[in-house]
């Protein structure tokens, strides 16, 4: 998409103007991604030289907060590549993370009013979502609203914002575009989670079921303690190096308690409720994005 490439032009003309030569070379290390949300702003209202500019706008935040969540994680590598804190040190990570946020916003302040409410808005929530994770990794949390809360936080709030800014400005349903962009951030991360479950290492290109040894309860870990019977035995293994007999007890409990399923189940019901949403808008494209995430192989 030859826009996506106007976007990252975009992002390298605002880090330029920030007239550092150091920001401009962390940039060129940040390894970039797919690129949802600006997909989702382009497809929603076109390419133009506001929407280019908030596709950038959105995508330094997201980098932004990628670049603090790898020194939260303590992690070496981002998409396959060194992570700027491994090449670096966490104290440039954070502070490029500062510069790319502040510089982000500066230009947002020049947007209409609405547009800019609505993703800084969604920062401050993408921000209490980390905090909400680091803190739900201290301890086995049982609780599903607290997982569902974080998620929505830390990975649905941007995207429900990129969705909902570019119905602004597209002058589009802009409360369609954001329960699509919402369901759409929710049942990414679920189906993320349930690949870390699902798929072996060499797919993943990290160790399989890492989510749980590194403290998270994702929702198949949540279903399966609800309806499991021995769920001290679930706990003790809660942040432990698990050996192939120990996964192979939890993928088995999972595949006989339902959980699994259940798991799977409810990340199609909210990508069913986002294609539904959008039904009368003529978002072929969005709807297909949405049905190619939930219609895949587990």
């Amino acid at each position: 998409m030859e826009a996506l490439e106007d976007v990252k032009q975009q992002i390298r003309l605002f880090v330029q103007e920030c007239n550092d030569k150091k920001s401009l070379e962390l940039l060129d290390l940040l390894a970039t991604g797919k690129m949802l949300r600006s997909k989702l702003v382009l497809k929603i209202a076109g390419v133009n030289v506001e929407t280019i500019k908030l596709c950038a706008i959105i995508e330094m935040i997201h980098a932004a907060s990628l670049l603090h969540d790898d020194v939260i994680d303590e992690a070496d590598t981002r998409r396959g590549a060194p992570s700027v804190n491994a090449l670096h040190d966490n104290k440039t990570a954070i502070m490029f993370g500062d510069i790319l946020y502040s510089k982000a916003f500066t230009e947002l302040s020049q947007m209409d009013k609405r547009v800019a409410y609505t993703v800084s808005n969604a920062v401050t929530l993408l921000s209490i979502g980390e905090m909400l994770d680091v803190d739900l990794t201290q301890s086995f949390n049982s609780d599903y609203d607290k997982y569902i809360d974080m998620i929505y936080k830390k990975t649905g709030s941007l995207i429900e914002a990129a969705a909902k800014a570019a119905a602004i400005m597209a002058q589009k349903d802009e409360e369609k575009f954001a329960l699509y962009g919402k369901n759409l951030g929710l049942a990414f991360q679920m189906i993320d989670d349930i690949l870390d479950i699902t798929q072996d290492s060499e797919t993943l290109g990290k160790p399989a079921m890492l989510d749980f040894v590194e403290g998270k309860v994702t929702i198949p870990y949540l279903l399966l303690h609800e309806r499991i019977e021995d769920k001290q035995t679930l706990e003790d293994l809660y942040k432990v190096p698990l050996n192939q007999e120990q996964q192979t007890w939890i993928k088995d409990q999972m595949i006989q308690t339902g959980a699994l399923a259940e798991a799977i189940k409810q990340a199609k019901v909210l990508g069913q409720e986002a294609i539904d949403a959008l039904q009368d808008e003529n978002s072929e494209d969005l709807i297909m994005i949405m049905k190619a995430m939930i219609e895949r192989e587990f």
